[in-house]
């Protein structure tokens, strides 16, 4: 009997879960050795297969450069598994014995991994990578365009730590993808945790399973360059990141916010990078194709190149542009290009002082992107920890590209695919996810004190030494009531 493909998709979906429940369960007797053994020998082939895979990734979806996808996944294999490789995960992980406290690692169980599509393989190698180290099986559901070259990436992860003693069905992949099969899977007994990444739609129909969702919102990041800044450092790296897998990471630079004294050199350089300004009719014309009615952008414009996107919009741009920007006039519904935008396009705005920027980039991050990350560039070290302290983002990158900056290729921040954007975004919490959040940690609390007289019902705890003061004066209690008579 031949069943319809959501039918397909949610038995497939069934099966992988319970399997990935099974398997995690014999994977939950291996020692920090065998755990890592297992780890190393993916992060291995897929770092071996990044450039194979970055190509397939770009081929199925049309996103983004090939070369670039390649750098993301040897960042997603090589560079992570690098941050958590000495990362105690299992057994005892620390003692602390002033407190009585034995911590132990847990595994939270099956992990449902949604990956998107704008950067397919370089999320799952990801997630595979902290799940399995953490103990846990996984099942990474993809994005409907990008379904062979995820699996891909999993299937070459699978295979490498399965021949390194990980047994089968531990780590796996959908591979017919329909959205009921991904609700299946998402909402099954046998998953224990989701790692949402992907549009808005899917990481609210993730928070919404009754599951815990480690979600990601989008990110609109606004780049404020202040008077103090090295403009032409700053320039550079705006247009560089912005025009790295044509803009396909959420934290790349969505506005700039240039202060009065700087915009025209900052623009200058801008263009001396590669940066083409579009007269005001083109950046009309532009906006109103570029988003859907209800503001969600068109597919066929996601990360692509400015010639691309000229085409496709009706206008000419020149071969050595890189990236495309706009003058906006404000912020919000009525100026779409300040809003978050999955391709090389920029909003450029002016302010006078690093107060308004300050105020502009609030507008843009409540614009849709509340939470999640921020650039300045600036010398001035008031500005700088001013700016992390009054911006609603959770990511605070300073003289740096904003793709790399976020993710913790150019900073100190731990390397992660997944940004989440705290409370104010939707999310649980505010970090780089890593693989601490999707670890249990079980304490032993051995007694370091003594709970107090007063919580004793009957008798007074035993004295440290000698009679007990309590103890005798409830017994002198009684002896006068007994004396007293009724």
């Amino acid at each position: 009997m031949e069943f319809d493909l959501d039918l397909r998709s949610i038995q497939q979906a069934r099966r992988l879960a319970i399997a990935a429940r099974e398997a995690q369960r014999v994977f939950s007797a291996a020692d920090q050795a065998g755990v890592d053994r297992v780890c190393a020998a993916m992060a291995d082939a897929a770092l071996a297969a990044a450039g194979r895979l970055g190509v397939l990734a770009y081929e199925e979806t049309g996103y983004g450069v090939a070369e670039h996808k390649r750098l993301k996944n040897e960042f997603a294999s090589r560079d992570v598994w690098a941050s958590i490789r000495e990362v105690p995960t299992v057994g005892v992980l620390r003692r602390d014995a002033p407190r009585g406290i034995v911590e132990i690692g847990w595994p939270v169980g099956v992990i449902a991994a949604l990956s998107p599509s704008t950067n397919p393989t370089s999320t799952a190698i990801f997630k595979v990578l902290i799940s399995v180290k953490a103990g846990n099986g996984i099942v990474v559901a993809p994005h409907p365009t990008a379904v062979a070259c995820t699996s891909e990436a999993v299937r070459v992860m699978a295979e490498a730590g399965e021949a390194a003693g990980m047994p089968p069905g531990l780590v796996s992949c959908l591979t017919t993808v329909t959205l009921p099969g991904t609700q299946e899977l998402l909402a099954h007994e046998a998953t224990s945790m989701i790692l949402a990444t992907g549009g808005s739609a899917m990481v609210r129909a993730a928070h919404s399973t009754g599951k815990p969702a480690l979600g990601v919102g989008p990110g609109n990041v606004p780049a404020y360059v202040d008077r103090s800044a090295d403009v032409a450092r700053a320039a550079a790296d705006i247009v560089n990141s912005k025009a790295f897998d044509n803009s396909t990471i959420c934290a790349t630079e969505q506005t700039v916010v240039a202060d009065r004294p700087i915009a025209a050199e900052l623009r200058a350089q801008m263009e001396a990078n590669g940066a083409h300004w579009l007269t005001p009719e083109q950046a009309t014309s532009l906006a109103a194709q570029l988003f859907r009615p209800d503001g969600v952008m068109q597919a066929r414009f996601v990360g692509r190149t400015p010639q691309r996107i000229g085409e496709l919009a009706g206008f000419p741009v020149p071969a050595s542009a890189r990236v495309l920007v706009a003058d906006l006039a404000g912020v919000g519904p009525a100026h779409p290009l300040s809003q978050e935008k999955l391709t090389t396009v920029l909003g450029f705005l002016v302010e006078d002082g690093w107060r308004a920027g300050c105020e502009r980039s609030i507008q843009l991050l409540q614009f849709g992107g509340e939470g999640h990350s921020l650039v300045i560039h600036a010398a001035d070290e008031d500005v700088i920890l001013a700016f992390g302290c009054e911006k609603p983002a959770f990511r605070i990158l300073v003289n740096t590209w904003g793709t790399f900056g976020a993710i913790g290729a150019s900073t100190g921040l731990a390397p992660s695919m997944t940004l989440a954007p705290g409370g104010i975004g939707g999310a649980v919490v505010s970090d780089n996810i890593t693989v601490h959040h999707v670890l249990n940690v079980k304490r032993l609390a051995s007694e370091v004190r003594r709970p107090p007289a007063a919580a004793w019902s009957t008798a007074a705890p035993p004295a440290a030494d000698g009679l007990d003061p309590a103890l005798i004066a409830d017994a002198v209690r009684r002896v006068l009531a007994e004396m007293n008579g009724p």
